[in-house]
């Protein structure tokens, strides 16, 4: 019984990553999102925080936190993969633009799928995996439904928002099928994570990485710095974890870090949503 555990994770993780990403596309307004990609600050600032900067920050914090190596390496991997699929609900309560959002989006999945299986193997030292063993997984579970999913909005809207509420509905019950196994098959790596470094460096990684990012867009609007905030301080955890259950060996420690992130990075944006709002100008305000 137990042996058929990781495979039924493995089974509801590709069913969340599909629903969730074939839902975002059926959502995605393609063409606000083009648009809002042509505002090259945001687009290189999105970019230079999600593929750069996070990462760089993540190493740092390995070397300076005392952590265990299968920790660290977990946290690399959190610090590949931007912009969670909670991120545009968070970015609404943050007062953000809904085409910006939709521009995020794009854009990081797919960095995401190019980024991760070029840079992995160099970032996460001793790691047994080819750039393709950690591309095969983000292609078909997180690229590809995306495009199936915007491309039947732009060929069929009507069909889509029909669609949209059942994809939905079949995410949620995946999400509560996958998170019971994650729990109960590293209920005790996550439980020898209480009392070391490794959730306070997650916590100072989103932190940091929310404020700075905000900081940093100086000169834009503020629906668009706090798109950006949350956008590069969310992590889409299945997109990390995805590659680390395709590697043989993998070390339970660091899929325990990635699952981890799951509460830490719902709790950080959620609470930092609020506090953006209300850096929101007083003219903006007027104008919600």
């Amino acid at each position: 019984m137990d042996a058929l555990l990781p495979k039924a994770l493995s089974l509801t993780l590709a069913v969340f990553l599909i629903g969730s990403l074939l839902e975002v596309g059926l959502k995605l307004d393609v063409g606000a999102a083009l648009r809002a990609l042509r505002n090259v600050r945001f687009m290189a600032l999105s970019v230079v925080w999600g593929y750069a900067l996070c990462p760089a920050l993540a190493w740092a914090l390995t070397k300076v936190m005392p952590l265990p190596q299968a920790y660290a390496d977990g946290m690399l991997f959190l610090s590949m993969a931007p912009c969670a699929p909670f991120f545009p609900m968070a970015a609404q309560k943050a007062k953000g633009d809904l085409a910006y959002m939709a521009a995020f989006t794009l854009l990081t999945s797919v960095c995401t799928v190019i980024y991760m299986p070029l840079v992995t193997p160099w970032l996460v030292s001793g790691l047994a995996a080819d750039a393709w063993l950690i591309a095969r997984p983000l292609i078909f579970l997180i690229l590809a439904p995306m495009i199936l999913g915007a491309a039947l909005r732009l060929a069929n809207r009507t069909l889509a928002e029909k669609i949209h509420p059942v994809c939905r509905k079949a995410t949620l019950v995946s999400i509560v099928f996958m998170l019971g196994l994650v729990l109960w098959i590293y209920r005790a790596n996550l439980a020898a994570m209480v009392g070391t470094w490794a959730i306070a460096t997650q916590f100072l990684f989103y932190s940091s990485v929310t404020a700075a990012s905000y900081l940093s867009a100086s000169g834009l609007p503020h629906s668009q710095k706090s798109v950006l905030a949350l956008g590069v301080s969310t992590r889409n955890i299945g997109a990390a974890i995805a590659p680390l259950l395709a590697i043989a060996g993998t070390d339970p420690r660091t899929i325990a870090m990635a699952v981890m992130a799951v509460p830490v990075t719902v709790f950080c944006a959620f609470g930092a949503a609020p506090l953006l709002a209300r850096l929101q100008p007083a003219e903006g305000k007027a104008g919600s």
